[in-house]
């Protein structure tokens, strides 16, 4: 059988994709290559979030083709969903698969390898009727509306292959219903779509039982959980049911809306220690007027309030937040607002995104650039302010006790560790990935 080999970009959506497609091929009966210069086939998973991750997948495309140019390259996700004829165009490419078509890439490879005199793609008919958007070229492009799509879908191999790794993503949600101004993976995910609540059970329970300490659930919209289905479901809801049905011994979250921070739901966290206390939320901005540009649904005062909520109900908890330097219109006055807000808050970390604009969004259209150069100052800060506050927040829990899940790496004589706060910790000798250790926190 041909072996294959597969790169993800992007998040842990992306990740959770990635992770499903390779069960998928290996379930095929595909072979994995360790490296992509001795694969048959090389699935690239896209991110376009920003300029520079396309750039990414561009560079990695034409280094993966220039090293094995006999390998079969197929580019599919977000990159592939928004820009597929740019992906068609590079040498090397032989497919290009959107999100609409990614669950098929098995079934697509599949009876490709039936034609082993042939070169050519899956013909219209075999695909019951899907239609190529392009057809021209050294490449072939199948998409299709991603508004179309009703169900959402997690991994479609068994969880033994996906508990593989140390924290298994669990994708439970996909697509947005929001439209912020910056934002194109609305257009790339579609509408919010959520994974029936005992599907979920399911894919958790088999994660357990395949060896899974920690599970990251995750979504495009994590918050908005259930809003789609018929009949009651939520994101608590289904947060207890996995904890009341499974053995998990812990749970975490990937990000969620400030909206979605609710009084009950950080109870919901604070009432069981099977729940990491991390919590990533979403700010992008400290300034009420670049939020209200950006199309965001809170205000500063309100992000505050949510932040302080659970600092005074988990006051050990790790807050982190994501923040785009130098949007449009972005005044030098209101940049400073944004760091002084972000400089008063109790956050933990930060995820800092310089603008990027991204075409087809409402920016895209926007006056008023900021220069280059002041987007680049202006993320060093914030970058800088981030080192701060999370090394201000490790020197606060210096001396404490803390539970932490060994990861894969580490060094001669220590390995890495993750703590339910999501510090990131020495454990004295080699161990194991995926075992709990007791370890006590040290300031660095």
């Amino acid at each position: 059988m041909p072996a294959f080999s597969i790169e993800n970009f992007g998040c842990r959506a992306t990740d959770a994709d990635a992770t499903g497609l390779r069960g998928a091929l290996l379930a095929d009966g595909l072979t994995l290559a360790k490296k992509h210069a001795s694969a048959d086939i090389v699935v690239l998973n896209t991110c376009t979030v920003t300029a520079a991750a396309d750039s990414q997948a561009r560079e990695a495309i034409r280094k993966i083709h220039r090293a094995n140019p006999a390998a079969r390259i197929v580019v599919t996700g977000c990159y592939a969903q928004r820009a597929p004829e740019e992906l068609a165009a590079i040498e090397g490419v032989e497919w290009v698969i959107g999100n609409s078509h990614q669950a098929r890439i098995p079934e697509i490879l599949r009876r490709q390898q039936s034609r082993t005199a042939r070169r050519d793609f899956v013909s219209v008919a075999e695909l019951e009727g899907d239609a190529l958007s392009l057809a021209r070229g050294p490449a072939k492009i199948l998409t299709a509306d991603i508004f179309a799509e009703a169900e959402a879908w997690t991994a479609w191999a068994p969880a033994a292959g996906r508990a593989e790794r140390t924290r298994p993503i669990l994708k439970i949600q996909d697509g947005c219903n929001n439209r912020c101004s910056y934002c194109v993976i609305p257009f790339v995910r579609g509408r919010s779509r959520s994974l029936p609540p005992d599907e979920v059970i399911r894919e958790a329970r088999a994660l357990c039982e395949a060896g899974a300490k920690e599970v990251v659930l995750s979504g495009i919209n994590l918050g908005s959980y259930g809003r789609d289905l018929s009949g009651r479901a939520d994101l608590a809801g289904v947060v207890r049911r996995i904890l009341d049905e499974t053995a998990l011994d812990q749970l975490r979250f990937s990000s969620i809306e400030p909206q979605d921070v609710t009084k009950d739901f950080v109870a919901l966290v604070a009432s069981t220690a099977r729940i990491a206390r991390h919590f990533h939320i979403p700010l992008q901005s400290g300034c009420d007027g670049i939020l209200r540009a950006m199309h965001r649904w809170y205000r500063t005062g309100h992000y505050a309030e949510r932040v302080q909520l659970i600092r005074g109900m988990l006051p050990d908890a790790a807050i982190g937040a994501d923040v785009i330097a130098g949007f449009p219109g972005e005044t030098d006055c209101d940049f400073r607002t944004t760091f002084e807000f972000i400089e008063r808050l109790p956050v933990t970390y930060l995820h800092v995104f310089s603008f990027s604009e991204r075409p087809g969004t409402a920016a895209a259209r926007l006056g008023n650039r900021v220069g280059a150069a002041a987007i680049r100052e202006r993320a060093r800060a914030l970058r800088e302010l981030g080192q701060r506050k999370a090394a201000e927040f490790r020197a606060g829990q210096a001396g404490r006790p803390a539970r932490a899940l060994t990861l894969a790496g580490g060094g001669e004589d220590y390995t890495e560790a993750l703590t339910g706060n999501y510090l990131k910790v020495r454990i004295a000798g080699r161990h194991p990935a995926n075992e709990w250790h007791e370890a006590r926190i040290e300031a660095t």
